[in-house]
């Protein structure tokens, strides 16, 4: 009860609701005694009018409006209520149930775990912003900073402060690893199997392009660089820009020639020490063989290798597909990527790989 008096003298109510619960918090301990605060608390204020309070009215500048005497009140008025009639066609209504109002999904956070067919360019615009927001890989570096959770003691900085203690080394500076962001290659296929998902796919390169230390390619038969392109500031000039340069779009499949061109072009050391993803179905017109062998070279060379497939998320999905099945080995995770929440699983499966052998 003194929490509740604490509670009126702090925040007089200015309405029945505020009263409610000013009441409900400092009164009820547990959850058993809820029903009978509120039949209590109804059967006293189901007719009550709350009456605004008024600065400087009483000797501490505070206190309450006095009001008249009312029947059943003893000491002739001075409380924040009084007992007055019911008024016809109040907004809320006796008796009503309280509860806390509930939060629902904003509409971006509906349509995040929707498939990318039943979006348009605007709402895969939108939700492609959401991926900006990523926790993406680091890596230890051999230089040291100071830190107070390092665990080796930084010898010079010690020393330095210990000609201020006559040489005392009364206080030890330590130090642990810098991190750095680990450089991500991304490879996304835009073939016509995959046209469905070419447009989120390019929102998610923008996004590696544009926060992480990445490089981006999209290819179909031939392979295209994409890291400049899309990391223009605006979302929609970005995507159209890459659109325009990838002339093979939404043809044919060519993942063992694709991957050999990048590993013998310049651009193959990008892939040393990194964390390299593919985003393919799986559909390849070169033979197997030849993705078993592109792949173990770039296994020798990339720090992990993750393959992202659009079907993998649908129930009963098997790695039947003789290229699927022949880069299988050699990946150390198949994620889903179906949906925008599959995408932004990605960048967390990445980050988690990263930390972890697989």
């Amino acid at each position: 009860m003194d929490d509740f008096v604490r509670a009126l003298g702090v925040c007089p109510p200015r309405s029945r609701d505020e009263l409610y619960w000013s009441a409900r918090v400092s009164l009820v301990r547990r959850q058993a005694d809820l029903a009978a605060f509120e039949r209590v608390f109804r059967g006293v204020f189901d007719d009550a009018v709350i009456v605004a309070p008024r600065r400087g009215a009483g000797p501490r500048g505070d206190s309450f409006v006095s009001l008249p005497a009312s029947e059943g009140s003893p000491d002739g008025g001075g409380l924040p209520w009084a007992t007055l009639p019911p008024v016809v066609g109040d907004a809320e209504e006796a008796g009503a149930e309280r509860s806390v109002p509930e939060r629902r999904p904003s509409g971006l956070a509906g349509l995040a775990d929707r498939p990318f067919e039943e979006l348009d360019a605007a709402q895969v615009a939108a939700l492609g912003e959401r991926l900006r927001a990523a926790d993406w890989p680091s890596r230890r570096t051999r230089r040291a900073r100071i830190g107070a959770s390092g665990r080796r003691i930084a010898l010079r900085p010690t020393l330095t402060r210990a000609r201020r203690t006559g040489w005392e080394p009364v206080a030890l500076v330590r130090s642990r690893p810098e991190r750095r962001p680990r450089r991500v290659v991304l490879l996304c296929d835009v073939s016509q199997s995959m046209q469905a998902q070419a447009t989120a796919y390019l929102h998610l390169m923008r996004a590696f392009a544009t926060v992480a230390d990445a490089e981006v390619f999209a290819f179909a038969t031939t392979l295209t660089r994409l890291t400049v392109v899309l990391r223009h500031t605006s979302a929609v000039a970005a995507v159209e820009r890459a659109g325009e340069i990838v002339t093979d779009r939404f043809g044919g499949t060519r993942i063992a020639t694709n991957l050999r061109a990048l590993l013998a072009s310049h651009h193959g050391n990008a892939v040393r020490g990194a964390v390299v993803v593919i985003g393919s179905d799986g559909w390849d017109s070169d033979p197997p063989a030849e993705l078993a062998a592109v792949l173990a070279r770039l296994r020798r060379r990339a720090y992990r290798i993750i393959w992202m497939n659009p079907r993998a998320g649908v129930a009963g999905f098997a790695p039947q597909v003789g290229a699927m099945a022949a880069a299988l080995p050699f990946c150390d995770r198949l994620v889903p990527a179906g949906t925008f929440d599959d995408l932004a699983q990605v960048a967390v499966e990445i980050a988690e790989c990263a930390r972890t052998r697989v």
